[in-house]
């Protein structure tokens, strides 16, 4: 059979949008094959479709293996040898059956086969090319339009429409409401794909959110100039981050508040009015954590253990180093990587914390 016409209508699809040929004349064989078999042979061959671009043909041969006459019964893809040997005289037990025929119907069956199988190939082309595209958007900052709310996720179109991003549960910040029409920014965390569709995971909790929202507020961040070296957060309540500057005439938390606390309201406004304290880091860990347990006033910071330590703070600044269920001083835990154990002057007065301490 000759389709002239098929075949340079698969020309111009690779031109127009760059998908190879053959990967449409493969799907097209396969469910051309799998058509014709249920359509003329039900479950007693295996249909084979060759296409050949170069002379424009398409060609069917139905196959089947030979098998001894006294099986009982022939499973699917088989013929007896008698059979076999009546359509060509070499068939033997054990070889393969090839017969060319023409098929019923052709011109139907294959034009809907092939419109599938194109339509197919080029949303699975676009789902490839933008999840290539969206590969090195990993851990950046994206605005996008809420699109759906569901039950539990949250359906995001990012870019120009292009693809979906996703935003389940645990990446929902509690108290924040999203509503179809909404423009948010979002932080990506992850591009996969799902099946027939290319899928993006997004973020609203996530501690990168605030990393890059203040690289986007700050040009000495951006610039490199300032380095944000951690941050924790508990979404919705309170982040802790920790910065620094390599260039001592920069002032790296001076640079993260801005003129009247302009940088970091922006910030605090796109996170609904998230708390964020500011902290200066440091190489020495037990000043580190005597910063990280701002707003409270430290006296005094003790190694007790491998990467633990007791934070000694005034009688009446324990609650505010502790926080209110104890979110200050797990904040600080996660800022520094340190086990914190905060004890008031009082009760550290009657412990010998040994002499390994800093002073704020």
């Amino acid at each position: 059979m000759t389709n002239k016409d098929f075949f340079m209508a698969l020309e111009e699809l690779e031109q127009e949008r760059g998908i190879g040929q053959q990967m449409f004349i493969d799907a097209l064989s396969s469910a051309l094959a799998s058509a014709y078999k249920k359509q003329m042979f039900g479950e007693t061959g295996n249909v084979e479709v060759r296409l050949d671009p170069e002379k424009y043909t398409i060609r069917f041969f139905l196959q089947r293996t030979v098998v001894a006459d006294d099986v009982e019964e022939l499973e699917d893809g088989e013929i007896y040898l008698k059979d076999a040997l009546e359509i060509k005289k070499s068939a033997k037990v054990g070889s393969v059956l090839s017969e060319e025929f023409v098929p019923k119907d052709f011109s139907r069956i294959a034009a809907q086969t092939a419109k599938q199988v194109i339509k197919q190939k080029i949303h699975e082309a676009e789902r490839d090319n933008t999840l290539s595209e969206f590969s090195d958007k990993e851990g950046e900052l994206m605005s996008g339009l809420v699109r759906k709310v569901d039950m539990r996720n949250i359906c995001i179109e990012l870019g120009k429409g292009q693809i979906e991003g996703i935003m389940l549960p645990q990446d929902q910040v509690p108290g924040e409401h999203y509503e179809a029409g909404d423009r948010i920014k979002v932080f990506v965390k992850r591009v996969r794909s799902g099946g027939r569709n290319a899928q993006v995971l997004v973020s609203r909790a996530a501690p990168g959110l605030v990393k890059r929202l203040f690289e986007e507020e700050v040009p000495e961040i951006k610039a490199g100039t300032v380095t944000i070296k951690a941050v924790s957060r508990e979404p919705g309540q309170r982040t802790k981050m920790a910065i620094a500057s390599e260039d001592p005439r920069i002032d790296a938390v001076g640079s993260c508040v801005g003129n009247k606390g302009a940088r970091v309201n922006a910030v605090v406004a796109e996170l609904g009015g998230e708390k964020i304290d500011i902290i200066l880091w440091s190489e020495n860990p037990l000043e580190f954590i005597a910063k990280a347990l701002s707003p409270a006033t430290v006296i005094s910071v003790t190694q007790t253990g491998e990467r633990s330590a007791v934070a000694v703070v005034p009688d009446e600044k324990l609650s505010l180093a502790i926080g209110r269920n104890g979110q200050n001083a797990r904040l600080a835990a996660r800022l520094t990587g340190w086990k914190i154990d905060v004890k008031s002057e009082s009760a550290a007065s009657k412990l010998d914390l040994g002499e390994e301490s800093t002073e704020e």
